[in-house]
């Protein structure tokens, strides 16, 4: 569509990868696999920057023995327990409640 340069495409991919590992590993680290996610780039001031949250609502999460979903999937599917499913990621990332 045009709304990136090549240069700010690469960037934007290269901000991805990093993200991806950082919260693979976070999440790995509290039992959950991070199934997937999606950034939203902008670009202030001519760089990009990221313009997103990380959270249950905003990518997919699995508790990694079970592979029982912790996230947006349990509203949309009918699963219930969503505040529940949320509340223990806090719990897992350390968050206080």
């Amino acid at each position: 569509f045009g709304w990136g340069t090549a240069k700010q495409l690469a960037e934007m991919k290269k901000l991805s990868l990093k993200v991806n590992e950082v919260l693979s590993k976070l999440f790995d680290d509290a039992g959950l696999l991070l199934v997937d996610f999606k950034p939203e780039f902008g670009v202030f001031h001519g760089q990009i920057v990221l313009g997103d949250e990380f959270s249950p609502d905003g990518c997919r999460l699995w508790d990694k023995e079970t592979r029982k979903k912790m996230d947006k999937d349990r509203f949309r599917q009918g699963l219930g327990d969503v505040i529940e499913a949320y509340e223990e990621v806090a719990k897992r990332l350390g968050v206080p409640l």
